[in-house]
């Protein structure tokens, strides 16, 4: 992946995230939603694919958002700035393994209302894990994005988990899978939150939308 960013992109992405991180506020309805401050870049995933381990790992905060091991415990659209310069959204994971029906719909309600009606909300990252690959539930919160006209793009976390041959296999079948999504962006990335890869590049990514 590195050879599509420059040593330049590279350190511009590392700059960015050498600022102060900070944690802005929870947000579970879409009246509570702050002001628009500049570029927001959103993460999507399913409960566990590993949102709050790789935006911890891209800032260097370790606690920054909060991770966890029940699946669906975040509630909330959580934003983080930047250095003044970047807003990220830790959005609900999706899945809803424990979730009532009820917190469901009023959970997709809220989510397509940030998505369509967002100023500023320059790309979503849909973290996909690498040891499941795109499942159905991925699928559905792509379905909404390309309704939505967000421009998204596919990032593998937990690559440290799969093997150098499975983790081949799923890179390719991910990037065909992006390849044929109306509003996603054809790069995917390969990550992990454990060991770093692949974290220089996203950040050039994330950088680059400045």
């Amino acid at each position: 992946m590195s050879e599509r960013f420059t040593e330049e992109q590279i350190v511009a992405g590392r700059r960015l995230f050498g600022g102060p991180a900070v944690f802005r506020l929870g947000v579970a309805q879409l009246d509570k939603l702050p002001p628009v401050k500049g570029v927001e870049i959103a993460f999507a995933g399913r409960s566990n694919a590993g949102k709050s381990s790789l935006i911890n790992a891209l800032t260097g905060v370790r606690e920054l958002a909060r991770a966890s091991n029940t699946p669906g415990r975040t509630r909330e659209l959580n934003f983080f700035d930047i250095g003044g310069k970047i807003t990220l959204v830790d959005m609900p994971g999706y899945g809803y393994a424990k979730a009532s029906k009820k917190d469901v719909k009023q959970w997709q309600g809220v989510l397509r209302g940030y998505l369509r009606g967002r100023p500023g909300l320059t790309r979503v990252f849909v973290l996909i894990d690498a040891r499941h690959g795109v499942l159905s539930a991925d699928e559905e919160m792509m379905d909404l994005l390309d309704e939505a006209a967000v421009t998204y793009q596919l990032v593998l976390t937990k690559i440290d988990k799969v093997k150098p041959l499975e983790l081949a296999d799923v890179e390719t079948k991910t990037e065909a899978f992006a390849a044929k999504r109306a509003a996603c962006f054809p790069v995917v990335h390969a990550t992990s939150s454990q060991t770093y890869v692949g974290l220089p590049e996203l950040r050039a990514e994330i950088a680059s939308l400045l």
